[in-house]
Parts: structure tokens; C-alpha cells; sequence
């Protein structure tokens, strides 16, 4: 798995159970909200600073993805009919190939693209058809630091954690 991280140049993640634990909630005028963990949100902005790319996808009409990617200044897509063509003219748009893309997920709206990029990844709470079929699972569940797990792994491996640390005072 070393080796294909160091090549990502581009890390798409799901949002509902990804990088939120799944749950949607409703209020009395049916307006929906979700929590999005923090520690993914540095995850993806660190990903930003070194040379990745990180961007939301999502197959639902979610006004809180589009905040919380605008909140973070990452791309995000939402109301996605078709993850793997979305992927496709991201890789077109940043002249990569789909080898250089990490794509994590949970269910089956995220399997065309999971079985296409050069990682794919699925939290720990993933759907079991879809954690048979991944490069690797996280050992957090999404919306708990499943996110920030394969950031850490991106940064790992391409040699960025000493610059990280340094920033953070270490």
C-alpha cells in the first residue's frame, strides 16, 4: 500500500459514512444536519498544503457538504449520479491518471470508483461487500477518523510528516 500512497495525487472522499458517521438528522421543519469530525477536516486541509487534492463527493443534495467543503476551501461535488465519471474528469481536469487517486468510501454508490483508482479505501464501518473489495480499511469508522486515517497514510508516504510536525511546533 507504501507505494501506491506515494503516488496519489488527488484523494476523493465520500461524505455520509465517511466522512460523517452515517446519521442524518431532521428537525421539526424537516431541515437535515450532520457532524463532521475535525480531526478529518486538518487531514484534508494538510493534504491541500502538500500537493494533493482533496475533494468531496457525494451522490445526496447536501448543503452541508457544501459548507463544510467551502468551510475547509476544498472542492466538493454534490448531488453525483455518476462517482466514477466525476473521478474521470477530475483526473482529465488535473491531467493524472486514475493510479494517482485515492477514492475512499462506504456503500455501493462508492464501488465503481473503489474499483477503479490506484487506492481505495473504506472505513471501518464500511458495507461488507465493499470492505472485500478495497486496497485497505481503516481502523476508525467514518465520521470518527476514518478520513484523517488515510490522510496521515498519504503524508506518510510521500515523505511530508517531519514538515507537519514542524509546522505544529515539533
Amino acid at each position: 500500500m507504501h507505494a501506491a500512497a506515494a503516488r496519489i495525487r488527488l484523494a476523493c472522499f465520500d461524505v455520509d459514512g465517511t466522512l460523517t458517521d452515517g446519521r442524518l438528522y431532521y428537525d421539526k421543519d424537516g431541515n437535515e444536519s450532520k457532524a463532521y469530525f475535525v480531526q478529518d477536516g486538518l487531514g484534508l486541509k494538510l493534504l491541500q498544503q502538500h500537493g494533493i487534492h482533496p475533494v468531496l463527493i457525494t451522490a445526496r443534495n447536501s448543503q452541508s457538504a457544501l459548507k463544510r467543503g467551502a468551510d475547509l476551501g476544498i472542492d466538493t461535488q454534490i448531488a453525483v449520479g455518476d462517482k466514477l465519471a466525476s473521478v474521470q474528469a477530475l483526473c482529465a481536469q488535473h491531467g493524472i491518471g486514475l493510479e494517482q487517486v485515492a477514492f475512499m468510501g462506504d456503500d455501493l454508490p462508492d464501488l465503481a470508483p473503489l474499483g477503479a483508482v490506484g487506492l481505495a479505501v473504506a472505513p471501518a464501518n464500511a458495507h461488507p461487500w465493499i470492505a472485500e473489495r478495497v486496497h485497505w480499511q481503516t481502523r476508525t469508522e467514518g465520521g470518527r477518523g476514518a478520513a484523517r486515517e488515510l490522510c496521515d497514510i498519504l503524508l506518510a508516504a510521500q515523505g511530508h510528516v517531519d514538515a507537519v510536525l514542524a509546522r505544529f511546533g515539533a
